[in-house]
């Protein structure tokens, strides 16, 4: 038993610790330095939150409107913009915030909820896919692929067949033999 105890521990030392154990929510919200792993991906880009899941990314969606990583990498020109920023911000001027803003997001949830005429697109391949259908359709009955209509269609034997069901007092109380008057040998006025 002790031996598949030290086999196991050594298996946990020796096992890779995968991405997302090396990134978590924990070193997101602490003073802790992010895993080298996390820079690989992002590198300049500051780590502000939590994020998606756990996991270190940016997108912009209003589900999760706070990514866990800054939009732009600072820059030197975005550098004085960032201490500025630290400080009283009446200070700051509108052109100001819009960049620090930008720096942090893509979109603003104006623009995330836009429409973006998606739709268009996926009705014009339903109807070329219809089109296309159609126009194959029209082609094969056409050209004669299908066969010829039944003989049961025809007008002469639908005749037939309804004189037949009268003959056979076929369902007499709401159907047709209901409304044939038998004495009469006509319908029924």
């Amino acid at each position: 038993m002790l031996s598949r105890v030290a086999v196991s521990a050594t298996r946990a030392l020796i096992k890779p610790k995968s991405l997302a154990a090396s990134y978590s929510a924990a070193s997101a919200h602490s003073n802790e330095p992010v895993a080298k792993e996390h820079f690989d991906f992002f590198p300049n880009r500051e780590v502000v939150g939590y994020g998606f899941n756990g996991e270190p990314g940016y997108i912009d969606n209003p589900m999760f409107p706070y990514p866990s990583i800054r939009f732009k990498a600072i820059t030197k020109e975005l550098e004085p913009l960032k201490q500025k920023e630290k400080g009283d911000w009446k200070n700051l001027t509108l052109e100001e915030k819009k960049t620090l803003y930008r720096a942090s997001f893509a979109q603003t949830f104006v623009e995330m909820n836009a429409p973006t005429g998606e739709w268009k697109g996926a009705f014009g391949i339903a109807f070329m896919v219809v089109t296309v259908s159609l126009l194959t359709y029209v082609l094969m009955y056409k050209v004669g692929i299908f066969p010829e209509k039944a003989e049961t269609l025809s007008e002469e034997h639908r005749q037939e067949m309804l004189q037949k069901m009268i003959d056979l007092r076929w369902n007499p109380i709401t159907g047709t033999a209901s409304k044939w008057d038998y004495e009469k040998n006509d319908w029924k006025k």
